[in-house]
């Protein structure tokens, strides 16, 4: 499984943690939702950091069958659909920037 991160490096502005929590899952998660070949999204607010973490408001993850469906998704309307609401939500609520990494998971059941 290849998932796509994106790692929202930054702060959300001073008393808008909710709306901003809120605003991601009601604007930029259906949009994320429709990426071809997404096979789930997982959308993690942070509660907490170690001492001296850079801070990370959000990170989302966006898991993939293989490189060439996340090529072809980066590719596709729905990324700019979404970009487009993200840039929206971000202006409101968001001070930092964002970065991604794509990964190979692999996962042990315990």
């Amino acid at each position: 499984m290849i998932t796509r991160f994106a790692l929202f490096e930054g702060k959300v502005k001073d008393g808008r943690t909710e709306a901003f929590r809120k605003a991601v899952i009601e604007r930029i998660l259906p949009e994320w939702k429709q990426f071809p070949h997404a096979t789930d999204v997982r959308v993690s607010f942070a509660e907490a950091r170690d001492d001296g973490a850079p801070e990370y408001p959000m990170i989302l993850a966006v898991n993939y069958p293989s490189l060439a469906a996340v090529e072809e998704a980066l590719a596709s309307p729905a990324r700019a659909r979404a970009r487009a609401a993200t840039d929206a939500v971000l202006a409101q609520f968001f001070e930092g920037r964002i970065h991604h990494h794509i990964t190979l998971a692999n996962e042990y059941a315990l």
